[in-house]
């Protein structure tokens, strides 16, 4: 058995043990010659005194040497307590995760200490969730971790980090299967050479990222840089034998636990892959375009479920998987699996997207039956009115105000009109009963370069009163289809093409987002100071379930990068012929758990949407859009409806 001397135990069992504890003691030799640096001076003071008071160093030059070699020992020794007491005092990162209390998930910390039994290894010290596909142990024995741990005062073992998917995805025996090597680990952890080396790397690690620390005067900001050379010194010298000693504690933990559930693990390492895929898609194409409109789905590690289910009916390498479903899930586990999922879609909305740390007005949870609804319909409602407004700055007319059925309201053809590069016909003023119009508005008299003049005009004025980067709306994703003219292939092409209304009005678009995500992080930091003042008195009751790590309105890990002007022009085109068919046609908003929002007309799911919007944005033709608007009985000319 792994353990501290005095219990019995020898770390040497396993060869992974062995060669951890070989490069923890190479950690420690890098610490004690740091330290046989830092005294150095001080020794050589010392034998120069003694060489004086027994009569060998006399005269002045060897005066002079003493004080000279006992000023440098006095500052060296005091930059070296400075840097240690930094070292010492420094708060080590720690991941954001939603703790578990015993009482929270007693039938969890009951499968967790059979488990480390049967591995003859410590049990963890408490348990914690985190909104991601993996799962490890992590020291919290810090002092500034204290209150942020569940486990009682003095139990130094680590605490049991666990994805949340696999909670709710995993069967309880394929969870015991998983997290067997994982556990393991807390056996090589309790040895003191191994944990010493940790506590050393950690200190290092947290004393690097000290001269950032807000609040700090100039002086103290100049030694804390000074430290922080030093950190990154020792953190080079001992960078390769700290990977290698965690590798080998990992090689132990496999090593030990293969006589655990060896056979289940094999299966349950397809499932994690599997939940990683699906956890993925579902962040990216379902929480993401929630998140953007201020809502975050409270039940996240339930959806996961649906999610993999879907894959597995689409993906024949998956099927069969869902037939586990019948099985007692981990998730039964927890006394409250609803709360616990919330708390870790908080947390991920917070981890991935940068938002507040509670609810609020503009911050709510939305329960997926309400999705399409709520989150779908609103979206597109919402980009549409969006896209209105950028083209009533940039004074762009109607292209239906001479229509008989035209009401006044923002329509489909004035967007399809103002992005349409084909030239005027003479005499087709008005779109005909299917919905169809002209190639080019017929309502605009000027001169199209005078019109691009004046779309360049305000879009520069809009831009020039705004900074920042727009952030990006919640993407439509969809597929290609079939029978599509040779156009449309076009558009997938590295060059390019000119549509200078496209340009203009993205342009605008980009400018509008930016205000507007300026406003929401200005509001995010003023709801995260309000919540810091807030803070709960000393002394005060936790809850079964708490929510620990950094605060703050920026996304810690985004989930996509930054869009271009034209990808955001895409997707309000898209919301609109949306609203369109949603108003005009019968079609609905849904959710596919799999990519996201989705129009369903007729009830089936339309995958041939997206390259007929950048047929019109890209190359300025409208006609597949008109063609498929004139199969599924939209009529562009009809007013939508608005947020």
């Amino acid at each position: 058995m792994y353990g501290v001397s005095g219990t019995g135990a020898v770390v040497g069992e396993e060869w992974g043990a062995r060669a951890a504890r070989s490069r923890a003691l190479a950690v420690l030799r890098v610490r004690g010659r740091a330290l046989g640096l830092a005294v150095l001076p001080a020794a050589v003071a010392v034998v120069l005194y003694a060489g004086g008071a027994t009569g060998h160093f006399t005269g002045a030059g060897w005066d002079t040497a003493r004080w000279v070699v006992t000023v440098l020992a006095i500052l060296v020794l005091l930059a070296a307590t400075a840097v240690a007491l930094v070292v010492a005092r420094a708060r080590p990162a720690a991941t954001p995760t939603v703790e578990l209390s015993e009482t929270a998930a007693p039938d969890l910390y009951r499968l967790v200490r059979d488990l480390a039994d049967r591995l003859d290894v410590p049990a963890p010290s408490a348990i914690a969730l985190t909104p991601d596909c993996d799962s490890w142990l992590e020291d919290r024995t810090h002092r500034a971790h204290r209150s942020l741990r569940t486990a009682p005062d003095g139990d130094d073992a680590p605490v049991l980090v666990i994805g949340s998917p696999f909670l709710w995805w995993m069967r309880v025996a394929e969870l015991r299967a998983v997290l067997a090597p994982v556990v393991a680990g807390t056996g090589p952890a309790a040895h003191p050479d191994i944990a010493a080396a940790r506590r050393f790397v950690r200190g290092l690690d947290a004393a690097v990222a000290v001269p950032e620390t807000p609040g700090l005067d100039p002086f103290r900001r100049l030694g804390a840089h000074g430290v922080g050379r030093v950190a990154r010194v020792l953190l080079r010298a001992c960078r390769g034998h700290a990977g290698e000693m965690e590798r080998g504690v990992a090689a132990a933990g496999s090593e030990r636990a293969q006589t655990v559930d060896y056979g289940v693990r094999i299966v349950a390492q397809e499932q994690v892959g599997l939940a990683y895929a699906g956890w993925d898609r579902l962040l990216t194409r379902v929480a993401l375009p929630a998140w953007r409109m201020g809502r975050w789905p409270a039940k996240l590690d339930a959806g996961v479920v649906s999610a993999l289910t879907e894959l597995s009916r689409r993906d024949r390498l998956a099927d069969g998987f869902s037939s586990r479903l019948g099985e007692r899930p981990a998730c039964d586990l927890l006394e409250e699996p609803g709360a616990v999922d919330e708390a870790t879609s908080l947390l991920a909305a917070r981890l991935f997207h940068g938002g507040p740390a509670e609810a609020g007005p503009d911050w709510s949870p939305v329960e997926w039956s309400q999705y399409p609804e709520e989150v779908v319909d609103r979206k597109w409602r919402t980009d549409a009115a969006r896209l209105h407004e950028v083209l009533d700055r940039l004074g762009v007319a109607d292209s239906t105000a001479g229509s008989p059925s035209a009401s006044g309201g923002p329509t489909l053809t004035r967007v399809m009109a103002h992005l349409s590069t084909t030239p005027p016909a003479p005499g087709t003023d008005t779109p005909d009963p299917e919905g169809r119009r002209a190639s080019q508005d017929p309502l605009d008299p000027q001169d199209p370069h005078d019109s691009e003049e004046v779309s360049e005009e305000a879009v520069e004025g809009t831009v020039e009163e705004t900074s920042g980067e727009a952030a990006a709306p919640a993407s439509f994703s969809d597929s290609p289809g079939d029978g599509l003219d040779d156009r449309l292939t076009d558009v997938l092409d590295d060059e390019p093409h000119a549509n200078p209304a496209a340009d203009a009005l993205a342009a605008a678009l980009s400018a509008l987002l930016a205000r507007e995500e300026a406003a929401r992080e200005a509001r995010a930091a003023e709801a995260a100071k309000t919540a810091r003042t807030a803070a709960p008195a000393p002394g005060g009751t936790s809850p079964h379930v708490a929510v620990s790590g950094p605060d703050g309105p920026l996304p810690l890990f985004p989930l996509q990068p930054p869009r271009t002007g034209r990808d955001l022009l895409a997707d309000h085109v898209t919301a609109m012929v949306c609203c369109a068919a949603v108003d005009t046609a019968e079609a609905i908003p849904g959710l596919d758990w799999l990519d996201g929002p989705a129009l369903l007309v007729g009830g089936e799911r339309t995958v041939d949407l997206g390259p007929r919007v950048l047929a019109l944005v890209e190359d300025g033709d409208p006609e597949p859009l008109r063609a498929w608007l004139a199969r599924t009985g939209v009529r562009p000319e009809k007013p939508v409806r608005l947020v």
